[in-house]
């Protein structure tokens, strides 16, 4: 059997699990996400 995990599902459930257990995270959470997203975009990683 082959499992293969995408990055983008996978930090979504880690994400989600760590503002389930500590709230106060999601600020962090979403601007660190912005942050990521933009700067991948800008380099433009495939």
């Amino acid at each position: 059997m082959n499992v293969t995990l995408s990055l983008g599902p996978l930090v979504s459930l880690i994400a989600g699990i760590l503002i389930l257990v500590m709230p106060r995270l999601l600020n962090y959470i979403v601007a660190l996400y912005l942050i990521i997203i933009g700067i991948i975009g800008l380099i433009g990683v495939k």
